[in-house]
């Protein structure tokens, strides 16, 4: 049962799934620059850019979903306290959808955040560009 497990072992399941889609996701805009694609896309699973997807898509979230992601916040590690709880929490929320099988509502979740995360990192991106 999904819902049983640790809140840590669904951020263990969710961080490995959300690596697995960011990875085909990319696939769709390059596919020959594999060490390309490997940095980008530790860049986009990183613990900052998982806390601002997951502050971009809590409104879309359930109240069983946000309980969710307040149970898995834990302890800081590399990222800010703060954002390690949010990526800590928003891995435990994919955990916990991909263990109980909603399948459709993770895909949803995912594709959220990662048309989030591209948002945010293109702007950031203008923004340097406009600085230089």
């Amino acid at each position: 049962d999904g819902k049983a497990l640790a809140p840590l072992v669904s951020a263990y399941i969710g961080d490995a799934y959300f690596h697995l889609f960011v990875r085909e996701r990319l696939l769709s805009y390059e596919q020959s620059r594999v060490q390309v694609l490997n940095q980008f896309s530790a860049r986009i699973v990183s613990a900052v850019w998982q806390a601002r997807a997951y502050q971009a898509i809590e409104p879309m979230l359930t109240a069983e979903e946000r309980d969710v992601f307040r149970r898995g916040r834990n302890a800081p590690r590399a990222a800010s306290v703060q954002e390690y709880h949010i990526s800590t929490g928003f891995e435990a929320l994919l955990g916990t959808l991909y263990l109980t099988r909603q399948f459709a509502r993770l895909q949803e979740v995912a594709e959220a955040s990662f048309q989030a995360i591209s948002r945010q990192m293109m702007a950031e991106r203008r923004e340097k560009k406009g600085e230089d």
